[in-house]
């Protein structure tokens, strides 16, 4: 039996992937989670074999859930599901640790099968990511989007920064001085060749990254 926590902010989705899920005899959900703080938790106090985590949720997101995650749980599988398309968040999520990322768009039937995959340690390479990865292999760097050359904390800074958070309220929720941040913040402006928040959150809504 594979024990499956969910994590999405909408209870209507875990409640059809709950559903869907107890169709299959090998699996069994045993826990879930409405933002990323949540899912830690729940990660803590669930024997889970892979978490379903979405991207973006209120608070603590699924990349700020992510990173937590493998810093504690190196060894649990966790299985990207957001509504957000592969070429936006899929090889910088990979790179992160993640077992596997699929577009809310995916067959059902590829999430029991991505569930399998990552509960037996391998990584889930769906047919889009696998084709985005392998574009991305031949491609000159330069035809790159700037953004996936930002670091797991740097990724995390522009998203909250782009979402209109202040350099405190992100020191805040990421446990981080306000110094760091700002240093963070200074670090993205220059990888991407902005000059204000502004224009990051133009440059993500513009990329897909937000909503």
């Amino acid at each position: 039996m594979i024990r499956v926590g969910i994590v999405d902010d909408h209870a209507i989705v875990r409640a059809g992937l709950r559903q869907y899920l107890s169709e299959h005899t090998d699996l069994r959900v045993v826990g879930e989670a409405s933002n990323g703080q949540e899912a830690l938790e729940l990660a803590r106090q669930v024997e889970l074999d892979v978490l379903l985590l979405d991207i973006s949720m209120p608070g603590h997101s699924g990349i700020d859930a992510l990173a937590a995650i493998k810093a504690r749980f190196e060894a649990l599988p966790v299985l990207i599901l957001s509504g957000f398309p592969e070429t936006q968040y899929a090889s910088a999520l990979l790179r992160q640790g993640a077992a596997g990322y699929l577009s809310k768009d995916c067959d059902p039937d590829e999430i029991a099968d991505a569930i399998r995959v990552v509960s037996r340690g391998r990584r889930y390479i769906s047919a889009a990511v696998a084709e985005l990865l392998a574009e991305s292999a031949i491609s000159p760097q330069a035809d790159k989007p700037a953004h996936e050359s930002l670091s797991e904390r740097e990724l995390q800074v522009f998203l909250r920064l782009a979402k209109g958070e202040t350099v405190g309220q992100v020191a805040d929720s990421l446990c981080l001085s306000v110094k760091t941040v700002s240093t963070y913040r200074t670090r993205v402006l220059e990888k991407l060749k902005l000059h204000s928040n502004s224009e990051l959150t133009y440059y993500a809504l513009k990329q897909g990254l937000i909503q």
